[in-house]
């Protein structure tokens, strides 16, 4: 097969580059090793006729480019959904953001008043030398009330302690919130006195609904590939994974591929990838002079359990973080309140309990049945379903679901990004795993959008990887709020609009690994 480019992997970022790149004319062949469902992360697994979301996608962007091409690819099929996501914690659902004077009731008088002894304690005397999230958040909100609502479920989500994550994170993560502000809100919201938007909340406006589409995020990418094949410009072969990418020493790329029948060649003037760099790095022929720091990328994994419940619905968030130690799962989905059309029988509750584990562990290698068994056990612990009216149960496995930010992450992909833009330009890596930068869906896109820009340009007019990683969090703010993307008729050299940046600097914040050096001075400081 011979086309203009080629695209590994199927997710929102390849199926972008690939819808735009054929409705400008360009032939197009993408692989997906998935044999069944595109979208990647943002795909909709459906079992026995009730849908689950892989991790729970809402559709928004700052970005107007974004959300005109959303609306292009699916017109007819987006409804909007109230937010509501809380803390579930010792049998009692706190608000989130946290409202003190609610959390404060919930723990009850004792507890709550050594909450506060424990802030004002560490208002008085707070860590000087921030070095970690344990320190930052308990400086913020005491020793107590950090370890109830941040250290449990970070742990669990990230997979390493609190206290030997970097404290930059949390900065960026929690910015503007604490205990004094959350009760002085709390009490302007009591007198009638805070006329602000979300309940006077002092930290950045989150959205109250969003968009979703009604059978799932991944009808969304079906109707991508469909209009790619529709077009005649572009083919995609599912159950293909990556073999070999070789340059053809003029520029352009032979790629093989494994398929179900046997291997398969495509030639191409481009190619995309939007594949771990970890796994690229080992199929580019000749190989990169920096696979080895390529290696060393690392990423966290999780699996979903969905159980299929003879109930109503059991809660109208959309999901519950459970900070609760006595169990593994770190938060649950109500597919239903994502969607009603998710689930099929109005008489049966349909919940997805994610676990944040690392492919080949113990949880990750678990077979179904057992996970089905560990998930109906962990919500009788949390005494929110009772395990008779279980009815059925499957698992979703997502590998390489958050790019891991380790100490020499950011060299490591430094190094490689810029050899391969240095040795092969017509190489353009897109997306969450190609770039191994944790962004959400409408920065996967925009990262394709421009690459395809580029492409159709001849050259590369947009830098893909201007990411401002202090930008705020990505659902503050106002829809669709900036400009187009520009026409490729404007000036050679061009600049990101506010549009293209409102989307690429929607990066949520992941946390790093202290550095050795500073970990192990912070275990002398406290042996002192």
């Amino acid at each position: 097969m011979e086309v203009d480019v080629v695209i590994v992997g199927a997710g929102p970022a390849g199926l972008t580059a690939g819808y735009q790149l054929t409705k400008a004319g360009k032939t197009v062949a993408i692989i997906e090793q998935d044999p069944t469902y595109v979208g990647g992360i943002s795909r909709t697994v459906e079992h026995e006729g009730y849908r689950f979301d892989i991790g729970g996608h809402r559709f928004f962007s700052k970005s107007q480019a974004v959300v005109d091409l959303w609306n292009e690819i699916l017109p007819d099929d987006f409804i909007q959904r109230p937010r509501m996501s809380r803390i579930y914690y010792e049998g009692k659902f706190y608000s989130y953001p946290l409202r003190a004077f609610e959390a404060l009731s919930n723990l009850g008088v004792l507890r709550s008043t050594a909450c506060m002894a424990s802030y004002l304690w560490r208002r008085a005397f707070p860590i000087k030398d921030v070095r970690s999230f344990e320190d930052w958040t308990t400086n913020q909100f005491g020793e107590k009330l950090y370890s109830i609502f941040f250290k449990t479920y970070t742990e669990k989500v990230w997979g390493m302690p609190c206290n030997e994550m970097s404290a930059d994170w949390a900065a960026q993560r929690i910015k503007g919130l604490s205990l004094m502000g959350a009760v002085v809100d709390g009490l302007k919201r009591s007198l009638g006195l805070n006329k602000r938007p979300n309940d006077g909340q002092a930290v950045k406006t989150l959205l109250e609904t969003f968009r979703y589409p009604r059978l799932g995020p991944g009808m969304m990418w079906d109707a991508a590939r469909d209009k790619i094949i529709a077009s005649g410009k572009g083919v995609v072969l599912m159950g293909h994974s990556l073999d070999r990418l070789a340059s053809d020493g003029q520029g352009g790329w032979s790629m093989t591929a494994n398929g179900p029948d046997g291997k398969i060649q495509i030639r191409a003037a481009h190619a995309i990838s939007s594949a771990p760099m970890r796994e690229l790095a080992k199929r580019i022929h000749p190989l990169p002079a920096t696979t080895l720091e390529a290696s060393k990328l690392r990423y966290r994994d999780f699996l979903t359990v969905a159980l299929m419940i003879d109930s109503e619905d059991l809660f109208p968030d959309n999901w519950i973080y459970i900070h609760d130690s006595k169990v593994k799962v770190g938060r649950v989905q109500n597919f239903r309140s994502w969607s009603p059309e998710m689930v099929p029988d109005p008489k049966v509750a349909c919940v997805g309990l994610e676990y944040f584990c690392f492919e080949g562990d113990g949880l990750w290698s678990a077979p179904d049945d057992e996970l089905v068994e560990l998930a109906k056990r962990e919500m009788e612990i949390l005494g929110l379903v009772d395990p008779k009216k279980v009815i059925g149960g499957a698992v979703v496995r997502q590998e390489k679901a958050y790019p891991v930010y380790d100490e020499d992450y950011a060299a490591n992909v430094a190094a490689m990004r810029h050899e391969l833009e240095e040795r092969f330009p017509t190489l353009h890596l897109v997306g969450r795993n190609g770039m191994h930068r944790y962004n959400n869906q409408d920065h996967a896109m925009m990262t394709a959008m421009l690459t395809a820009e580029n492409i159709l340009a001849g050259k590369r007019l947009y830098d893909t990887w201007c990411v401002n990683e202090d930008a705020e969090y990505h659902e503050a703010g106002d829809e669709g709020a900036e400009t187009g993307l520009p026409a490729r008729e404007a000036a050679e050299t061009r600049p990101l609009t506010d549009d293209q940046v409102a989307a690429l600097t929607s990066l949520r914040g992941v946390p790093e690994r202290l550095s050795t050096e500073v970990e192990q001075d912070r275990q002398q400081r406290k042996s002192a």
